[in-house]
């Protein structure tokens, strides 16, 4: 039998979406990033879902593209690479852009492709023996589609170095330059904590939230001045900002935060 590709649960409002080829320490090819692109989208429409976490089965996260699949890409002309590039670049935005909170757990590689993964997730946890690479470059290639996520994860200088030299950098390095926000011996109980804070936020908040980030990145204040003061005054008349700040002022819970138990 045919393992699923793609392994999704749902508990509690947290799905996790679980790369599952550990025997080819889960690198990708096009049913893979077809299968993940199509899940993550429908868990991005789900109401229920409250946060994505995104990790790999066994030794690896993610070591980028799976031998087969570049065997192929080698005989390929201009259109298919397009074609196929354009696949992996919509996965990619589709993970940056996903209207709910994101959590990678990364544990040993996570190479090319896998790296894009974990700069697309807004928080990026790490076991102790994670190792990363941009090693397109090993290749003859370029991790083209994934750079606009690294060098807003890592910023420019620290991509030139890894994008040029190939190296394989440890979690340690990741934490320095900004690809993961933390570094813990138990990744899940990180998590579980980051979890905990992530279902005391109003959902639509955190949707609009991110996308302020998105917009607000690369933008001068100036030119953002009307439109933060138009994008908070949309919030506190809606339906999320008058009920957090009636909780506040009342001293409860908001009603987007589950009893406990």
């Amino acid at each position: 039998m045919i393992e699923p590709p793609i392994l999704t649960s749902v508990e509690d409002g947290v799905a996790t979406v679980t790369l599952n080829r550990p025997r080819l320490h889960n690198a990708f090819d096009d049913g893979m990033i077809a299968a993940l692109t199509e899940t993550l989208s429908a868990l991005g429409d789900d109401p229920v879902v409250r946060v994505v976490v995104l990790r790999g089965a066994g030794k690896s996260f993610c070591a980028g593209g799976d031998l087969g699949w570049m065997r192929r890409m080698a005989g390929y002309g201009r259109e298919e690479n397009l074609a196929d590039a354009r696949a992996l670049a919509a996965l990619m935005q589709v993970l940056d852009a996903l209207p709910r909170p994101t959590v990678a757990i990364v544990q040993g590689a996570a190479y090319g492709g896998g790296v894009g993964l974990v700069a697309c997730c807004d928080i990026a946890v790490a076991a102790t023996d994670a190792r990363f690479c941009l090693s397109e470059v090993k290749l003859g290639l370029i991790p083209a589609v994934i750079s606009p996520y690294v060098v807003a994860a890592m910023g420019a200088r620290a991509t030139r170095r890894y994008a040029l030299t190939a190296e394989v950098f440890d979690a340690a390095e990741a934490l320095r330059s900004g690809l993961v926000h933390e570094v813990a011996d138990d990744p899940d109980q990180a998590v579980a904590g980051l979890l905990h804070a992530l279902s005391l936020g109003g959902p639509s908040a955190q949707a609009a939230a991110k996308a302020l980030i998105a917009d607000v990145a690369h933008a001068r204040p100036a030119d953002m001045q009307a439109e933060t003061a138009v994008r908070i005054a949309d919030i506190r008349a809606g339906d999320e900002g008058r009920e957090g700040v009636s909780a506040f002022l009342e001293k409860r819970r908001p009603a987007w935060i589950r009893d406990p138990g």
